[in-house]
């Protein structure tokens, strides 16, 4: 065996450093870092990841079929509920009931599986666009989908992905590619 030493310098690369999430550099004071990832046709599950603990995958089996959504505290980062709603054979009032009540502040995490948009109605996607959503009123049957928004929000939000579900360019017999978004969510500052 060998061991490194100035005359038998380390033959490997050292790895990158990972930071919060798998991400390539730390985010900055006073915000969150994250990585959602879109469900892989009707395969694989989406996950939900903030400040390194995952709040949403197949491993802690509370991801689903259609909307899989994290609501999160904007100020702290504490998880508030998770919940996932089937847009093909599901009801949307269950959906409704859980992203109507919002507070301002209130982060709102969403990744699709499957289909995110077979149940979905006006009264949805207007909320979704509330939060930030440029794609929620054009969201398809199959559309693959990640979004981070929040209560309160000024401007469409930066953190949003879409592939739409077209048989020519998908990457699966029948669904789009999956999607990865990952960043820096500035942290709220507490109400006085």
């Amino acid at each position: 065996m060998r061991l490194a030493g100035p005359e038998n310098p380390p033959t490997s690369e050292p790895r990158p450093k990972k930071y919060k999430c798998g991400l390539p550099r730390a985010c900055p004071d006073n915000s969150f870092a994250f990585r959602i990832m879109s469900g892989a046709a009707n395969v694989i599950g989406p996950k939900i990841c903030l400040e390194d603990k995952m709040l949403m995958s197949s491993v802690k089996n509370n991801v689903g079929r259609g909307l899989n959504v994290a609501l999160v505290n904007g100020v702290n980062g504490e998880l508030i509920d998770a919940k996932f709603f089937d847009m093909w054979a599901g009801d949307v009032n269950e959906l409704l009931k859980f992203i109507r009540p919002l507070h301002e502040g209130t982060l709102v995490f969403v990744a699709s599986y499957d289909d995110p948009a077979t149940k979905m109605n006006e009264e949805t996607r207007k909320i979704f666009s509330e939060l930030g959503s440029k794609v929620a009123k054009d969201l398809a049957f199959r559309d693959s989908w990640v979004f981070v928004g929040a209560k309160g929000v000024q401007n469409k939000s930066p953190f949003e992905q879409h592939v739409k579900n077209k048989k020519s360019s998908n990457k699966y017999e029948g669904w789009p590619e999956a999607l990865e978004m990952e960043g820096c969510i500035p942290q709220r500052t507490a109400e006085v």
